[in-house]
């Protein structure tokens, strides 16, 4: 039977909660998948676009080396390196490993810190 929604168990807000880094890594790693998802189109274009005609590969190519160009291939790139680390991290989880507060905490950090990492060789590298 189902329950009514009076007796159902409340969450307290958001605001109760502490920041801590199992919370945001969780949170950016929502925010990196939802940029992977939006960022298909350009990954469509970029790919008609190298698979295409001498013109539209100049395009593309233009568009690449274009300062609005280089942002978003970086925040691709920073999204999808995130996203799979910490998808990893979910995985081991998961799998039953890590489970200790102290090591939640450690592999979040040590996702943010592999990603900001790569994120700062990415910019350099652009």
């Amino acid at each position: 039977m189902r329950q009514s929604s009076t007796q159902r168990p409340l969450s307290p807000r958001l605001s109760v909660y502490r920041w801590g880094a199992p919370m945001v890594a969780s949170l950016f790693h929502r925010a990196s998948g939802l940029l992977l998802v939006l960022f298909v189109p350009l990954y469509l274009w970029l790919l008609h676009g190298m698979t295409g005609s001498t013109e539209e590969f100049d395009e593309v190519l233009r568009w690449m080396h274009s300062l609005p160009g280089r942002v978003m291939l970086w925040l691709a790139g920073t999204a999808l390196v995130y996203h799979v680390c910490n998808g990893l991290r979910f995985l081991c989880l998961d799998a039953g490993w890590f489970e200790t507060r102290r090591m939640m905490r450690l592999t979040a950090r040590l996702a943010l810190a592999t990603a900001l990492a790569f994120s700062v060789l990415l910019a350099v590298l652009l």
